[in-house]
């Protein structure tokens, strides 16, 4: 059920901040181990991400709301599952381009449709149905990374490394965004965006402890390198934070599915990033993937309204 009509500027917010800070995330990965360039969004994020609560909250004063332990186990669920995610991310882009690693990912819109109905009995629209469709047959096109490819073709490289993590990548980013809704459900009350930003600072805390001791325990002395990377990873913190606190606003007012698929425009800015940041040059056939992927959203959008 759709509780407030936040949820579309706030999806394609998300989107367009996801690819910037993607792409600059990716920058820092290559002079960071997968779990340092993994910790930054976290370490750097968390600061924004209570700067924003404690503004909200400055601006809109309410009572902080009771939150019991189910709350916490969303939070941690969700935060673990984004940290594998995004790992399983990073490492795709060691296989392939920018573009390409992320379209795998994006198979999340559909797996998220099929959890979400199977976890939490959401269901969607025949448009929005078939724009999942079409929205995942043009990431699909994105992912020949402009090559030819037939069926069998195309079935092989489903088993190649980055295809594997992409999608493996999907289904915990899927995962993720169906703990942070039961989270913000936990919270409650009448003000969607003050419970995704609650939700946004106990999740980003909960995940630099979690990372951060990881990366304490196995790989110390990169610690000391991501600390020492925090001119372009402060970027990556704030652009992290502010991305997350308008997913997690999608996510707390409308179906994960129609989230995931609305936010699909990522790919659009994703390319624009790899085009004009990363130096990638855009094909014909990420072209066409692109417009599916646009038409895709439209469907959506259309049995969402």
């Amino acid at each position: 059920m759709i509780s407030s009509p936040i949820w579309l500027p706030a999806t394609l917010m998300a989107g367009g901040m996801q690819a910037w800070r993607t792409a600059v995330q990716r920058r820092v990965g290559k002079s960071l181990s997968i779990n340092g360039a993994g910790l930054v969004r976290y370490l750097y994020g968390l600061p924004f991400a209570l700067l924003m609560l404690a503004a909200y909250r400055l601006t809109f004063p309410a009572p902080f709301p009771s939150v019991g332990g189910l709350f916490l186990l969303f939070c941690l669920a969700g935060g673990l599952a984004q940290i594998i995610a995004t790992n399983l991310l990073l490492m795709a882009f060691h296989h392939r381009n920018f573009v390409v690693g992320t379209a795998y990912s994006k198979t999340e819109a559909v797996q998220s449709a099929i959890l979400s109905f199977l976890l939490m009995g959401e269901r969607l629209s025949a448009p929005s149905l078939c724009g999942i469709g079409c929205g995942v047959g043009g990431i699909m096109l994105l992912s020949t990374g402009g090559r030819r490819m037939g069926p069998l073709d195309f079935l092989k490289a489903l088993g190649q490394p980055a295809a594997l993590y992409g999608i493996a990548s999907g289904f915990f980013f899927a995962l993720t965004a169906i703990g942070i809704r039961r989270a913000a459900q936990e919270v409650g009350g009448s003000d969607p965006i003050h419970a995704a930003l609650i939700v946004l600072a106990v999740t980003v805390a909960l995940q630099t402890v979690m990372q951060g001791g990881y990366l304490l325990l196995r790989e110390s002395g990169e610690m000391r390198r991501v600390l020492a990377s925090w001119r372009v990873s402060g970027q990556v913190g704030f652009l992290s934070a502010a991305g997350s606190a308008c997913w997690f606003t999608g996510f707390a007012t409308a179906p994960v599915a129609l989230v995931r698929i609305v936010g699909q425009v990522e790919v659009a800015f994703t390319l624009a990033f790899g085009h004009f940041y990363l130096g990638e040059r855009m094909k014909r056939s990420e072209a066409v993937g692109l417009m599916l992927v646009a038409l895709g959203v439209i469907l959506a959008l259309a049995g969402a309204l």
